[in-house]
């Protein structure tokens, strides 16, 4: 099903870069809380430097909240589903695609940082950012394979919809939570499909 994607060597390196500078900052905000540490420590961590670091973010903050996609893009993505048939609808790619292990650590990820950003609201902006982007990800999939088929504008819409259906999750889960409970206890592996079977159950059967 797919067409041959060319990358250079340049665009993985800074892709790389981009993830590791973003991974170091969110596990010292896993550590520390977001107070607990400074772009210094990051970039540190990661084995760069303060320049490098400003070349990808503006902010700890916003490095922080990127780690969430940090795994999640649109390279790797397709290269997950490469095996899918050629006559696959953008239905069946978006349903494959949120059956992969990394959709539902992206969805942990989200949740650990929505928890971060109730106890530091410099950080709400960027979880909208973070859902932002994997929209935009997913359109530009679906763009990609279905460019000749399907309309920029229908492949929107279907990206908006299955990407708001499945973070809702996210606020279902967030507000099961009693003190003291984990997310990952809520988001289980049963559950999780349960719920994505019923998500793409309705949106084939137009609701």
């Amino acid at each position: 099903m797919m067409a041959a994607r060319i990358r250079t060597l340049r665009e993985i390196k800074k892709e790389a870069t981009a993830q590791i500078l973003a991974q170091k900052a969110f596990e010292l905000a896993m550590e520390r809380g977001l107070a607990g540490f400074v772009i210094e420590d990051v970039v540190q961590r990661a084995g760069y430097s303060r320049r490098t670091f400003a070349n990808y973010y503006s902010c700890k903050e916003e490095a922080v909240a990127m780690a969430v996609m940090s795994s999640y893009n649109y390279n790797k993505i397709l290269d997950m589903i490469d095996d899918l048939p050629l006559d696959a609808s953008p239905l069946e790619v978006m349903y494959q695609i949120s059956q992969l292990k990394i959709t539902k650590k992206l969805l942990l990820n989200l949740q650990q940082l929505i928890i971060l950003s109730k106890k530091n609201p410099t950080l709400q902006p960027y979880v909208l950012k973070v859902l932002d982007e994997a929209q935009v990800t997913i359109k530009k999939i679906l763009d990609f394979l279905f460019n000749d088929r399907y309309s920029t504008k229908y492949t929107r819409i279907l990206a908006r919809v299955v990407c708001a259906a499945i973070f809702s999750l996210v606020d279902d889960t967030m507000n099961e939570l009693v003190p003291g409970q984990e997310p990952r206890d809520l988001l289980n592996e049963l559950s999780y499909h349960k719920y994505i079977d019923n998500v793409f159950e309705y949106l084939r059967d137009g609701f």
